[in-house]
């Protein structure tokens, strides 16, 4: 994930480029992972940074803290956050940050934790969460590409027909990058989810939608993508994994249509999205 350029220069460009915001400020960084997003936090210049990671890489994670000569303001804890025994209070953390994004979204995401903490330990006047919200998109994609290279290929495999192979790929999204060209129509938000005043509940959704489509072709699959905002800094940021974007680790899901469907421009495609 480090060699994620555009997700560690977004958290980074929200963390140094916000500074008197972090200044003498307690901090909160569950899932830390290698520690960067701490380094950045204790060099804005908070009190403290507690960086908590429940994985082993937790355990480089104060190496490369005490390599860095600030051990005397980052503590990494290992384990779970609603395990350990904390140094600090309830309400006594002013930030959160975490990047605890999954595939679209919510896919083995750690968004529960982070509420966890949210509820127990942020200050509840002027505590800030970063980020602090979160929006799901949807658009349509044309991708005859794959239809033909990844789904043609099973009907006729050395005169076999392997046909039933393609059952799985049209359950579930799958995670991919897609070409900007390849996107079809406009998009529209299908979840929006405020990281400061939301319900752990609220990750369970049945939303509508509807797109207009840009040009005359063929529907292949659904993309989504998501969008996280740092609006509550003075300089406020946006990380994307839009497919119009750059590149992130995260890419895009995509959810392919067992029977594709053509389409006209401007036309208009109603659906709806229900995560369970």
């Amino acid at each position: 994930m480090l060699k994620d350029a555009h997700r560690t220069n977004t958290y980074r460009e929200a963390i140094e480029g916000n500074k008197n915001q972090f200044k003498d400020k307690i901090v909160l960084d569950i899932g830390c992972g290698t520690g960067i997003l701490s380094i950045f936090a204790a060099r804005a210049g908070a009190k403290h940074v507690y960086a908590i990671d429940a994985a082993e890489i937790a355990h480089f994670a104060k190496e490369i803290v005490k390599d860095n000569k600030l051990t005397d303001k980052i503590t990494v804890l290992h384990g779970k956050i609603e395990e350990l025994d904390l140094p600090f209070k309830e309400g006594e953390v002013d930030i959160i940050i975490s990047e605890w994004m999954g595939y679209f979204l919510l896919y083995e995401s750690m968004l529960d934790c982070v509420l966890w903490a949210r509820d127990k330990f942020l200050n509840k006047k002027t505590g800030k969460m970063l980020p602090d919200r979160a929006k799901l998109y949807v658009s349509a994609i044309e991708d005859s590409q794959f239809m033909g290279d990844k789904l043609a290929f099973w009907d006729n495999v050395y005169g076999v027909d392997m046909s039933c192979m393609n059952k799985g790929l049209f359950k579930d999204p799958i995670v991919d990058t897609v070409p900007s060209e390849n996107v079809m129509s406009d998009s529209c938000k299908i979840l929006d989810l405020d990281l400061v005043n939301m319900n752990k509940e609220d990750v369970e959704f049945s939303n509508f939608y509807s797109i207009n489509t840009l040009y005359n072709d063929m529907v292949h699959a659904f993309v989504f993508w998501f969008d996280t905002d740092f609006s509550q800094l003075e300089n406020p940021v946006t990380l994307t994994t839009s497919p119009h974007k750059q590149y992130t680790h995260w890419k895009q899901s995509v959810l392919y249509l067992e029977k594709p469907m053509r389409v006209h421009k401007n036309d208009v495609i109603y659906g709806s999205v229900a995560v369970r």
